[in-house]
Protein backbone atom coordinates (compact mmCIF):
# COMPACT_ATOMS: atom_id res chain seq x y z
CA UNK A 1 0.00 0.00 0.00
CA UNK A 2 1.59 3.22 -1.31
CA UNK A 3 1.06 6.22 1.48
CA UNK A 4 1.12 9.96 0.66
CA UNK A 5 2.27 12.22 2.61
CA UNK A 6 1.34 16.25 2.52
CA UNK A 7 3.73 18.63 4.38
CA UNK A 8 3.57 22.28 4.53
CA UNK A 9 6.60 24.69 3.88
CA UNK A 10 6.68 27.61 5.90
CA UNK A 11 7.61 31.10 5.30
CA UNK A 12 10.42 30.82 7.39
CA UNK A 13 11.88 27.58 5.87
CA UNK A 14 10.99 28.70 2.14
CA UNK A 15 13.52 31.74 2.95
CA UNK A 16 15.85 29.41 4.32
CA UNK A 17 15.92 27.09 1.06
CA UNK A 18 16.06 30.28 -1.32
CA UNK A 19 19.21 31.67 0.54
CA UNK A 20 20.86 28.01 0.19
CA UNK A 21 20.34 28.11 -3.39
CA UNK A 22 22.89 28.42 -6.20
CA UNK A 23 23.69 32.05 -7.07
CA UNK A 24 21.95 33.24 -10.10
CA UNK A 25 24.13 34.04 -13.29
CA UNK A 26 25.32 37.79 -13.62
CA UNK A 27 25.91 39.20 -16.61
CA UNK A 28 28.00 41.81 -18.57
CA UNK A 29 27.38 43.32 -21.84
CA UNK A 30 29.26 46.27 -23.84
CA UNK A 31 29.65 47.38 -27.33
CA UNK A 32 30.94 50.00 -28.69
CA UNK A 33 30.66 51.68 -32.71
CA UNK A 34 33.63 51.27 -35.09
CA UNK A 35 34.43 53.32 -37.96
CA UNK A 36 35.53 50.67 -40.00
CA UNK A 37 33.74 47.58 -42.09
CA UNK A 38 32.53 44.38 -40.17
CA UNK A 39 34.89 42.31 -42.07
CA UNK A 40 37.82 44.54 -41.34
CA UNK A 41 36.97 44.50 -37.83
CA UNK A 42 36.48 40.65 -37.71
CA UNK A 43 40.23 40.68 -39.33
CA UNK A 44 41.46 42.77 -36.32
CA UNK A 45 39.75 40.34 -33.51
CA UNK A 46 37.70 37.31 -35.43
CA UNK A 47 40.91 35.20 -34.68
CA UNK A 48 40.58 33.60 -31.17
CA UNK A 49 44.27 33.58 -29.94
CA UNK A 50 44.60 37.41 -31.84
CA UNK A 51 43.38 38.76 -28.54
CA UNK A 52 46.97 38.85 -27.68
CA UNK A 53 47.41 41.64 -30.24
CA UNK A 54 44.66 44.04 -29.53
CA UNK A 55 43.64 44.05 -25.59
CA UNK A 56 45.84 45.83 -23.51
CA UNK A 57 45.72 43.30 -20.32
CA UNK A 58 47.39 40.56 -22.80
CA UNK A 59 50.64 39.89 -22.49
CA UNK A 60 50.76 36.58 -24.68
CA UNK A 61 48.47 33.88 -26.28
CA UNK A 62 49.37 30.36 -27.29
CA UNK A 63 46.84 28.53 -28.75
CA UNK A 64 46.42 25.03 -28.70
CA UNK A 65 43.65 21.66 -28.52
CA UNK A 66 41.94 20.08 -26.79
CA UNK A 67 39.51 17.89 -27.48
CA UNK A 68 39.52 19.31 -31.09
CA UNK A 69 38.14 22.01 -29.12
CA UNK A 70 40.48 25.66 -29.88
CA UNK A 71 42.08 26.71 -26.51
CA UNK A 72 43.83 29.74 -25.97
CA UNK A 73 46.38 30.34 -22.69
CA UNK A 74 46.17 34.32 -21.59
CA UNK A 75 49.55 35.77 -19.83
CA UNK A 76 48.38 39.04 -18.36
CA UNK A 77 50.04 41.99 -18.11
CA UNK A 78 50.05 41.99 -14.14
CA UNK A 79 51.07 38.71 -13.84
CA UNK A 80 48.82 35.75 -13.67
CA UNK A 81 47.45 33.09 -16.21
CA UNK A 82 44.18 32.77 -17.91
CA UNK A 83 42.85 29.21 -19.94
CA UNK A 84 39.95 29.71 -22.41
CA UNK A 85 38.25 27.81 -24.23
CA UNK A 86 36.54 28.36 -27.69
CA UNK A 87 32.87 26.78 -27.33
CA UNK A 88 31.48 28.10 -30.71
CA UNK A 89 32.05 29.61 -33.90
CA UNK A 90 30.41 31.39 -36.76
CA UNK A 91 32.44 33.44 -39.34
CA UNK A 92 29.13 33.97 -41.43
CA UNK A 93 27.43 35.99 -38.51
CA UNK A 94 31.24 37.51 -37.04
CA UNK A 95 31.19 36.08 -33.66
CA UNK A 96 32.72 33.35 -31.00
CA UNK A 97 31.74 32.15 -27.95
CA UNK A 98 34.66 30.78 -25.35
CA UNK A 99 34.69 30.13 -21.60
CA UNK A 100 37.29 30.54 -19.11
CA UNK A 101 38.73 27.26 -17.92
CA UNK A 102 40.84 28.51 -15.41
CA UNK A 103 42.38 31.99 -14.05
CA UNK A 104 42.64 34.62 -11.51
CA UNK A 105 39.20 36.23 -12.21
CA UNK A 106 36.60 36.24 -9.42
CA UNK A 107 34.26 34.44 -11.69
CA UNK A 108 33.37 30.60 -12.32
CA UNK A 109 30.97 29.46 -14.75
CA UNK A 110 31.97 32.34 -17.44
CA UNK A 111 30.68 32.05 -20.93
CA UNK A 112 30.82 35.19 -23.22
CA UNK A 113 30.21 35.80 -26.64
CA UNK A 114 32.31 38.82 -29.18
CA UNK A 115 30.63 39.47 -32.16
CA UNK A 116 30.74 41.99 -34.66
CA UNK A 117 27.65 43.75 -36.55
CA UNK A 118 27.20 46.13 -39.06
CA UNK A 119 26.00 49.65 -38.22
CA UNK A 120 25.86 52.27 -41.09
CA UNK A 121 28.94 52.14 -43.05
CA UNK A 122 30.84 51.02 -39.79
CA UNK A 123 30.03 48.12 -37.31
CA UNK A 124 29.46 47.73 -33.80
CA UNK A 125 31.41 45.16 -31.28
CA UNK A 126 29.13 44.02 -28.55
CA UNK A 127 31.18 41.31 -25.51
CA UNK A 128 28.58 40.45 -23.72
CA UNK A 129 29.08 37.23 -20.79
CA UNK A 130 27.50 35.35 -18.18
CA UNK A 131 29.03 34.30 -14.81
CA UNK A 132 28.36 34.02 -11.09
CA UNK A 133 30.58 35.69 -8.81
CA UNK A 134 33.81 33.73 -7.04
CA UNK A 135 35.06 34.79 -3.81
CA UNK A 136 33.80 38.32 -4.13
CA UNK A 137 30.63 40.03 -3.95
CA UNK A 138 28.75 40.05 -7.27
CA UNK A 139 29.07 43.88 -7.72
CA UNK A 140 32.98 43.21 -7.82
CA UNK A 141 32.50 40.16 -10.29
CA UNK A 142 30.65 42.59 -12.47
CA UNK A 143 32.79 45.53 -12.05
CA UNK A 144 36.08 42.87 -13.08
CA UNK A 145 34.10 41.53 -16.28
CA UNK A 146 32.77 44.76 -17.37
CA UNK A 147 36.32 46.54 -17.23
CA UNK A 148 38.00 43.68 -18.83
CA UNK A 149 34.81 44.35 -21.62
CA UNK A 150 35.70 47.93 -21.81
CA UNK A 151 39.06 48.17 -22.26
CA UNK A 152 39.04 45.57 -24.75
CA UNK A 153 36.75 47.11 -26.86
CA UNK A 154 37.85 51.00 -26.51
CA UNK A 155 41.56 49.09 -28.14
CA UNK A 156 39.42 47.33 -30.64
CA UNK A 157 38.16 50.66 -31.93
CA UNK A 158 41.50 52.54 -32.09
CA UNK A 159 42.70 48.96 -33.70
CA UNK A 160 40.44 48.96 -36.52
CA UNK A 161 40.08 52.42 -37.60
Amino acid sequence: MLRMFSRTLTLPTLALLAGTAPGLALEAAKSIDVAAPPAKVWATIGDFCGIGQWHPAIATCTPSLEGGKPLRTLGLKGGGTLVEAQAARDDKALSYTYAIVSGPLPVSDYTSTLSVAPKGTGATVSWRGSFKAKGQPDAVAVDAISGIYESGLKAIADKAQ
